[in-house]
């Protein structure tokens, strides 16, 4: 049996209240959980972006898969000093992510479109405006299943690359152990290691959140301890939780 986990890294933001369920669990069972990002997002400037050749205003909507991509849609635009127009139409992958745009537009008075959370399920709403030039502001690790699904369907878009995707420097993390690290994206995998090339994972357990981390893992030659999601455990709290009960 494996020894107890007393402690777990989340290579994520912390998120800065006791609502979550890392907290619950580190509470229930007396663990110590903390929170560190493996990865951060840095804007491309203005410059850079003029490269790609991309008139921003001859695109009469925006698809927003995250909130990186609205925040970096609006810092282009005041770089480049545009001025959105009220009728630009907003589509955004989830309902979190159409209220994030409150930050930079009035809400009440813009056609925005949201779906639940998944691309396909914001194709319900594209497909009533397939005339429409479509700008898809992204990063530099844009999911490729997106502009296939657009080029397939035959919508007029154009991506933009507005942000990159870096491994942050965790150099005073060297002598820190923790029982338990947990990943959510390739990412991830990829900082560790260009942080620390000589890891060795030793009695170290191994949690990975969907199946392109589970595949970056394998390739790094990392043991998974615990994958999610699965039918068990639907999110990566509970699937730590399951390990932690059956490995008291």
């Amino acid at each position: 049996m494996a020894e107890k986990v007393k402690s777990i890294l989340i290579t994520q933001q912390d998120p800065g209240n006791e609502k979550n369920p890392y907290y619950d669990l580190g509470k229930k069972y007396k663990i110590k959980i903390d929170y560190r990002p493996f990865i951060h997002v840095e804007g491309i400037n203005a410059i850079d972006f003029r490269q790609q050749r991309i008139d921003i205003l001859e695109h009469g909507g925006v698809i927003f898969t995250s909130r990186n991509a609205v925040d970096h849609y609006f810092r282009i635009a005041k770089e480049m000093r545009l001025t959105i127009p009220n009728e630009m139409k907003y589509f955004c992958m989830s309902e979190a992510i159409a209220f994030y745009l409150q930050k930079y537009i009035l809400f009440r008075k813009r056609k925005i479109f949201y779906g639940t959370g998944t691309f396909q399920s914001l194709l319900e709403f594209l497909s009533k405006h397939k005339t429409d030039k479509l700008l898809l502001p992204c990063s530099d690790l844009l999911n490729q299943s997106i502009p296939a699904t657009l080029e397939k369907e035959g919508y007029q878009y154009a991506k933009a690359t507005m942000f990159k995707t870096v491994c942050s420097d965790l150099s005073d993390l060297a002598d820190v152990k923790y029982d338990m690290l947990v990943f959510f994206s390739p990412s991830d995998i990829e900082s560790l290691f260009k942080n620390f090339p000589k890891f060795k994972q030793n009695n170290t357990r191994i949690a990975v959140f969907g199946n392109t981390t589970a595949e970056a893992a394998k390739e790094a030659k990392l043991r998974l301890d615990i994958t999610a999601p699965n039918p068990q455990s639907p999110s990566m709290s509970a699937a730590i939780e399951k390990y932690i009960i059956e490995n008291k």
